[in-house]
């Protein structure tokens, strides 16, 4: 493989893993917001929700435990994980080809 395209595939591999970074890191913050009690009025936090309920709209309410801060860190983290593992594996299958 040429230089210049094996350059291109390191850049998209860096994208993805960024792009998965990122998301993993706004369902982490709504996780944390939201178990020390977050200013649910805050238009920061409205936006950190809103985004975290989209990236986690295939988990959330996943699972049915009874207390709701089990239900927040489940859904949303499973997805955090699920968008880490898949990012990277991704990200890493480009710097290899």
């Amino acid at each position: 493989m040429s230089p210049r395209s094996r350059n291109g595939a390191n850049q998209v591999g860096t994208i993805v893993a960024v792009v998965a970074d990122i998301m993993a890191l706004i369902l982490g913050l709504w996780i944390l917001m939201y178990l020390l009690d977050a200013n649910q009025a805050n238009s920061f936090v409205q936006f950190i929700h809103d985004a975290a309920r989209w990236l986690a709209g295939w988990s959330h309410d996943l699972f049915t435990f009874d207390e709701a801060w089990a239900r927040v860190v489940c859904g949303y983290g499973l997805a955090a994980v699920v968008y880490l593992l898949v990012g990277h594996a991704i990200a890493n299958r480009a710097h290899r080809h």
